[in-house]
């Protein structure tokens, strides 16, 4: 099964903004995305492509996306970006357009990537001024459009907001309108692998329209887990992460990891890919600063 295999990484609201700026002296994520660029890079088996669930920048500004596009470009992989609330159209189809998958009609910033073993569906969540995400009749038919061109493909979509409810009360309170329609058109399609989304900046899943629909972490800030009824929110410094999505065939299907970014030290090997290493000497104890 493993010579069909591909991974897929993806990575999620980046929040990349001006040198001074408080995501700079807080969050340091541009320092962060460094590190995540560091840490795709160096994975083996590398991934084949790399997917941004939205909130690339924090303000949408062009600036934004010029630092956003610098570091990106460390990528040895291709790279597929979809905005988030935090994120604007023009300006992001100005950084990327040369990439040639981002539309330039002034519309949705929709599209399919079709170069490989899983055909990759993108699709444009964002309400312009606003947290939550909507999916109206005229981005639903477009999906349900596209993926009626490729029932024979594995696929895989990707968005922003998540479309189920988390459980997090202020992350809900910004959700996605349209989740229903949405599982409808989905359950329609029985080649999709997975929905996967970003905005939460923490893992989950759920079953949602005969797949599964996933979040990711975020690369530099997460959302403190509070499933209390009161909307309040939290962030809080957890290791940042991405996902690793590695299609392993029509048997085996798509299986998602969460991948720790981080200065932690190399994993120490048990077995060797043909023998058990018994007598090597454990780690030293791990103590954390």
């Amino acid at each position: 099964m493993y010579d069909r295999a591909m991974l897929i990484a993806q990575i999620t609201d980046l929040h990349i903004s001006t040198p001074g700026s408080a995501n700079d002296r807080h969050f340091r994520t541009a320092e962060h995305l460094e590190r995540a660029v560091t840490h795709l890079n160096g994975l083996a088996p590398r991934p084949d492509v790399v997917l941004a669930t939205g909130d690339l920048v924090e303000r949408g500004e062009p600036e934004e996306y010029a630092r956003l596009r610098a570091i990106l470009d460390g990528l040895a992989m291709p790279l597929y970006v979809i905005p988030g609330n935090h994120d604007a159209r023009e300006p992001l189809v100005r950084a990327f357009g040369d990439r040639g998958y981002l539309p330039r009609d002034g519309g949705f910033l929709h599209y399919t990537v079709e170069d490989w073993p899983v055909r990759l569906v993108a699709l444009d969540t964002q309400v312009p001024g606003a947290s939550g995400g909507r999916l109206c009749a005229e981005r639903l038919a477009w999906l349900d459009a596209r993926l009626g061109e490729g029932r024979e493909r594995p696929t895989v979509v990707f968005m922003h907001h998540p479309p189920f409810v988390t459980g997090m009360r202020a992350m809900d309170g910004m959700g996605l309108e349209g989740k229903a329609e949405l599982a409808e058109v989905i359950g329609r399609h029985p080649q999709v692998e997975g929905v996967l989304c970003g905005h939460v900046h923490r893992p989950m899943t759920r079953r949602f329209g005969g797949t599964v629909a996933s979040t990711c972490p975020a690369t530099a800030h997460q959302l403190a887990l509070d499933l209390a009824p009161a909307p309040r929110l939290a962030v809080v410094m957890e290791p940042p992460a991405c996902m690793l999505h590695l299609w392993l065939g029509p048997e085996a299907g798509l299986v998602s990891h969460v991948s720790v970014i981080g200065g932690e030290r190399p994993p120490f090997m048990i077995h060797d890919g043909e023998r058990w290493l018994r007598d090597a000497a454990p780690p030293p104890a791990f103590h954390p600063r």
